[in-house]
């Protein structure tokens, strides 16, 4: 579906970007661009891939006109810019509304209005029963973007994507274990029950993948995951690197969860199950409520939510393997430098 087309991705100097253009750039796509308010990240980019294939478009999604100029003539879009740092969201929420919701309004607005073909937005776990402005943001995110898809239909397929903690990426506690393990430090946790989903970045780009291949106008996918106690992450860590690093218990911070849902009990009572994705079909009622408020759901007292406390959790060891995939872990163990 990508041979002789034209991809953009917002956000693209980040970590999603960077492996979408690793797996991308050796195909035969005609063109990939990175949109971005980063020239330096940019500048880095352009250097190290040095590829004739790869564009860059400087400007924020926050400036409809500067992403009207980098959506032309593109085929396909990955929309992955976002502020992610939940403390830096709740101090400045608005911000983050300005860049999640605002931002991926003028995305969708004008990908629509040039006729691009397939959309699909970036979510994040935090966006379902969200308890800080980060994910509060991204679920009016999600829904901007399921209503934009009722509009546009098939000609502008737009599909969301949610998913759990991407493991080293930016904002990730792992690097920085890692170095507090380096130096001596103690391993700082906040709760070490505390839950969270564990993919890595190759996961992430599959589902957005995925999304791309078998999503209908408004659906959001999301995959199945494994999770983690946040104590059993830095026992793994500790184990791979035969080392001892003390674990400090700090107390949880603002606006964190225990865990992490990926859907809503309203939601799993009318997701499909994909193997290994859940689908959500779009809700497409109109304003016509009649029906519904006389015709209910009971099966939705059946089922529960997805969250990080009931899906597969891993122990120490299952831990262990899978940060060995990881690129700051395999350098961590050869004793370099790892840099947050």
């Amino acid at each position: 579906m990508f041979s002789g087309k034209t991809l953009l991705i917002t956000g693209g100097t980040g970590t999603f970007g960077n492996a979408v253009l690793k797996g991308f750039l050796h195909t035969d796509i005609k063109e990939i661009r990175v949109f971005s308010r980063d020239e330096k990240k940019q500048d880095d980019m352009r250097k190290q891939y040095a590829n004739p294939k790869l564009r860059f478009y400087i400007g924020d999604v926050r400036n409809s006109d500067s992403v009207r100029d980098a959506v032309e003539g593109v085929d396909f879009i990955f929309h992955a810019a976002a502020l992610k740092q939940v403390p830096s969201c709740e101090f400045f929420p608005i911000e983050a509304l300005r860049t999640n919701a605002l931002g991926t309004h003028n995305v969708l607005t004008q990908a629509t209005a040039v006729g691009v073909k397939r959309v699909v937005v970036l979510s994040t776990d935090k966006a379902v029963y969200p308890i800080n402005a980060m994910g509060i943001s991204k679920a009016m995110m999600e829904k901007i973007a399921v209503a934009q898809s009722r509009v546009a239909g098939k000609r502008t397929v737009i599909n969301v994507t949610r998913y759990g903690n991407v493991m080293a990426s930016r904002g990730s506690v792992i690097p920085l274990f890692l170095k507090n393990i380096q130096e001596g430090k103690p391993l700082t946790l906040t709760d070490p029950h505390m839950t969270r989903f564990m993919m890595t970045i190759e996961d992430a780009v599959d589902l957005v993948l995925y999304a791309f291949t078998h999503g209908h106008p408004g659906d959001t996918f999301v995959q199945k995951a494994p999770a983690a106690t946040i104590e059993t992450l830095a026992l793994a860590l500790n184990q791979l690197l035969k080392t001892k690093a003390p674990i400090k218990i700090i107390g949880t911070r603002h606006g964190e969860k225990l865990y992490e849902s990926l859907l809503t009990r309203e939601e799993m009572a009318v997701a499909e199950d994909m193997g290994g994705y859940y689908r959500v079909p779009c809700d497409n009622r109109d304003l016509n409520y009649d029906l519904f408020f006389s015709e209910g759901s009971k099966k939705i007292e059946q089922v529960e939510d997805y969250h990080s406390h009931n899906t597969h959790r891993l122990d120490v060891d299952g831990m262990a393997k899978l940060l060995l995939k990881l690129e700051c872990v395999q350098k961590a163990m050869r004793g370099e430098r790892v840099e947050v």
